[in-house]
């Protein structure tokens, strides 16, 4: 059984219907003993980073979430899911995130126009819709875990003004081109993240979520 972890600001429904189809039982819960009694965790997250650990705070899943991590079960973050796995944010400063990893998430900032010639002045924020993913150098043996059958370049659909930059580049998975290249997928151990939305990406977001049900 898979937990997605409610904390009152995830799209929910969406991140459930898509794990269902990738074959998965799902139990969308805020409860610390059903998390805990899962196999996999998803993180999801759509809001912002200080409001976001304000409800888990109130609603208790900060232990259940690390102890989760600890025990090795497999965990995927999604968008602010992600970001909340770091240490901090530009988004809320002076809020902790989880501080499951180190490193901090970062706000998109253009002064100047894009090199692409067809677009026009600067690239707005926030970056929206679809774009390609990039395998990062080595971390064949993620890739081949979470992102089999998804090759480098694939579209997904992102929807962020906030990029995630780990301390540790060892972990980056992917990245990904909006002006600057930022990181746009994770992996540390048991730990997974992408910034885009795999439930909304298609059919190549459904095998990365058909990857991590399988793991």
């Amino acid at each position: 059984m898979i937990a997605v972890i409610d904390y009152g600001m995830g799209n929910l429904h969406s991140v459930r219907k898509a794990l269902e189809v990738a074959g998965a039982s799902v139990k969308v819960s805020s409860g610390a003993k059903e998390i805990s009694k899962a196999n996999k965790i998803v993180f999801p997250g759509v809001g912002s980073f200080g409001e976001a650990m304000k409800e888990l705070k109130k609603r208790k899943l900060v232990g259940p979430i690390k102890d989760a991590i600890a025990g090795g079960k497999p965990f995927l973050g999604l968008c602010l899911g992600l970001q909340l796995l770091f240490e901090k944010s530009e988004e809320s400063p002076g809020v902790k995130g989880l501080c499951i990893l180190e490193g901090e998430s970062k706000r998109f900032s253009f002064t100047r126009k894009p090199a692409n010639p067809f677009t026009r002045g600067q690239l707005k924020v926030p970056h929206m819709g679809w774009n390609n993913i990039a395998y990062s150098v080595g971390r064949l043996a993620y890739r081949e875990k979470i992102l089999r059958d998804v090759p480098s370049d694939s579209y997904m659909y992102f929807v962020h003004s906030y990029y995630v930059k780990p301390k540790d580049k060892s972990a980056i998975l992917t990245t990904t081109d909006y002006g600057i290249e930022f990181v746009s997928g994770i992996c540390r151990d048991n730990i997974y993240g992408f910034q885009f939305h795999p439930e909304k990406s298609q059919a190549l977001g459904l095998k990365i979520l058909k990857n991590f049900v399988g793991l």
